[in-house]
């Protein structure tokens, strides 16, 4: 009786661990499991004032996505030097104000500053952007930081690098999945996009390190007489460099193009041969949205890829003081034959399913 009983304990022993295991072999994903993610839906745009050149924190922070963007003009027409916002789930946003309220020294009495990306490094946020220097032409690469994403963020002293004309625009900072290397790429004003080193801790370039040429504009190409605001995504051993051109503002003719390479530093393939088109677009004006561009791409709980760009509104195309009106608008990137793609090749229009967050 009592080898019975023994044996029928080591049968329901063993019935209960196949059974365990066949429950943890098909649990969902964590990311996606019922309960620990929502979906969304969304019509553009995603944030409805202007806010130019918008670039994503590439992870939220406790629960928020933070977007940073160019200078801008309050409801009263005061000015916004560097500007944030923040959301939960990418498509309702909070506008947060300036995230740099005290001018730097070396840019006191401008009213350009430009394009700013956020990256976290050794616990704390450093900034990325360009300002006329008031003692000079042209723009300078400025850095900044904070111990928040929200800010304030407080400029480091001098400009990292300063120029003549605007080749100095456009900062995007980006970690080397390859060796951990930490690169800034910027550009152009007509000149190419390039990339330098960051030294560790990134408030400066690598001691010794010189700029490295990327991509390079071509005039006989739609939109890339002048190239600008490139934002790099490593995926599945290539990296991948979006860029816009070439008029943003005035006499808009703007669009999202891309270009790969299985090297950081190039040489980049455009996607107009593989395309076969006549351009390297995948983001073009249509309907009521005219001149999308300078796009940051941040991946959802479920790992979709989101373009975040702006857009000129045809029925509100200007703002106080007469200032261009650029607003934040989001949509999907798919990926066929190795190339990113955005539905119709233009902005969504209506409501659309929208990203999953946490």
């Amino acid at each position: 009786m009592a080898i019975r009983r023994s044996l029928l304990a080591v049968l329901v022993v063993a019935a209960i661990l196949v059974v365990g295991g066949f429950l943890l072999a098909t649990r969902p994903d964590l990311r996606t499991a019922v309960g620990l993610t929502r979906s969304t839906t969304y019509d553009n745009p995603v944030l409805d004032r202007d806010f130019p050149d918008p670039a994503v924190l590439a992870e939220p922070v406790d629960g928020w996505w933070y977007a940073y963007a160019t200078q801008s003009l309050t409801a009263d027409g005061r000015d916004i030097d560097l500007q944030a916002a923040r959301s939960r789930d990418l498509v309702s946003w909070e506008h947060l104000g300036d995230v740099l309220p005290t001018k730097p020294g070396w840019a006191a009495s401008t009213q350009d500053f430009w394009a700013p990306h956020v990256v976290a490094r050794d616990g704390r946020y450093v900034m990325y952007y360009s300002a006329a220097p008031d003692d000079g032409d042209g723009l300078c690469l400025a850095i900044a930081t904070a111990v928040t994403p929200s800010g304030p963020f407080v400029d480091v002293g001098a400009p990292l690098e300063c120029g003549r004309t605007f080749t100095d625009i456009d900062p995007m900072a980006f970690e080397d999945p390859a060796d951990g290397r930490w690169w800034l790429f910027w550009g152009s004003g007509f000149e190419p996009i390039q990339a330098r080193e960051l030294a560790p801790g990134g408030l400066a370039f690598a001691p010794g390190s010189t700029p490295s040429v990327v991509l390079e504009p071509d005039p006989y190409l739609p939109y890339e007489n002048l190239i600008e605001g490139a934002w790099v995504v490593a995926r599945e051993g290539s990296y991948y460099l979006f860029y816009s051109g070439d008029s943003c503002c005035e006499n808009p003719r703007y669009a999202v193009l891309v270009a790969r390479s299985r090297a950081l530093l190039g040489p980049y393939e455009k996607l107009v041969a593989p395309s076969e088109s006549d351009s390297a677009a995948i983001l073009e004006q249509d309907g009521p949205w005219q001149a999308p561009g300078h796009n940051s791409v941040v991946t959802d709980a479920a790992g979709q890829d989101w373009l975040l760009y702006h857009a000129i509104d045809r029925a509100e195309r200007f703002g106080p003081n007469d200032s261009l009106v650029r607003k934040m608008l989001l949509d999907r990137v798919t990926w066929v034959d190795g190339w990113p793609a955005v539905e119709r090749g233009v902005a969504s229009d209506g409501s659309r399913a929208g990203p999953i967050v946490q």
